[in-house]
């Protein structure tokens, strides 16, 4: 039989391959995908196609920190702070970086104007969010980050109307020297409900590791919960805000950490056969019977 030919990928197929590895690089390993895949392609003009329309995409769904220039602090990109493609608002510091996304820096940095930023109403309650993540995440996650945007309402003036908060924390361990990297994010929306009274939460959260070790083992866990508060002071729900938030990552980290410890009891213990194929366990209190092991005793001159 004729050996039948390789049909040769087209320059759209080859862009999405390209794209599909970049968008599901590990945390942190997305310039080493970059590397190989370049390599790859051997087309200039189609990695930076490809890597132009990941490299946005990737940042903002792995939520990156970047240093802005002039030690002014750091900038999260994410959907909820980005004014254009190259722009993301820092509402802590009330600046905005202008940021290049296939080499992961910030190239400048401007003031914020009026119309991005909230109200001083709801600004007030930003704050205070704010300063109380701070100390959580200070706490829980080293090297973590936060940041609290407002995503809805940032024009209202006073009482009387709904708006909503979102929060983001993220956190990252890069060890690629140790084959092992992993990231942790969290978004966390707060609907403040005026008319009830109430505030209402909704919490993503993803856990991702890579060890690459003599292997490539990956974990990609997802979490989702709700809870709700009474509307209060800006303060107070600052500190019941916080307070919720730390209890649900708290309680999922948790059942994470219970559920892989168990894995060798539970999980790996089905994936093995409870019996090998002669049906009987293997006499370990009396291994003499077996050949091998007497012909090693033998050699070894063991009990002699």
């Amino acid at each position: 039989m004729a050996d039948v030919e390789e049909a040769e990928l087209s320059e759209k197929q080859k862009k999405e391959i390209a794209k599909w590895f970049f968008l599901n690089s590990p945390a942190g390993e997305i310039q080493y995908v970059a590397k190989d895949v370049k390599a790859i392609l051997d087309n200039e003009e189609l990695y930076n196609e490809s890597a132009s329309e990941s490299f946005p995409l990737y940042n903002k769904s792995h939520m990156i920190c970047l240093e802005m220039p002039g030690r002014m602090g750091d900038v999260l990109i994410t959907s909820f702070g980005e004014l254009n493609e190259n722009e993301f608002l820092d509402p802590r510091t009330a600046q905005v970086a202008t940021v290049d996304h296939i080499k992961q820096v910030c190239t400048k940095v401007r003031p914020a104007m009026d119309e991005e930023l909230p109200s001083s109403y709801i600004e007030e309650f930003r704050c205070a969010l704010d300063a109380e993540l701070l100390k959580y995440v200070g706490e829980a996650y080293p090297k973590g980050v936060c940041s609290v945007y407002c995503t809805n309402g940032k024009d209202v003036e006073g009482p009387g109307f709904d708006f909503e908060l979102a929060v983001v924390i993220s956190a990252a361990r890069l060890s690629p020297q140790n084959f092992c990297n992993g990231s942790w994010r969290s978004v966390w929306n707060i609907e403040f409900k005026d008319d009830d009274q109430m505030l209402e939460l909704r919490g993503k959260l993803q856990v991702g590791a890579h060890y690459f070790e003599e292997g490539n083992v990956q974990l990609d866990a997802k979490h989702e919960c709700r809870d709700s508060t009474v509307f209060q002071s800006p303060d107070d729900c600052a500190i019941t805000i916080a307070s919720i938030i730390r209890h649900h990552e708290t309680e999922y980290l948790a059942s994470l950490e219970a559920s892989y410890s168990n894995l060798p009891d539970t999980t790996f213990k089905d994936l093995r056969r409870k019996l090998p194929v002669t049906r009987t366990q293997f006499p370990w209190h009396n291994t003499l019977q077996f050949s091998l092991t007497r012909d090693i005793t033998k050699e070894l001159g063991i009990g002699k």
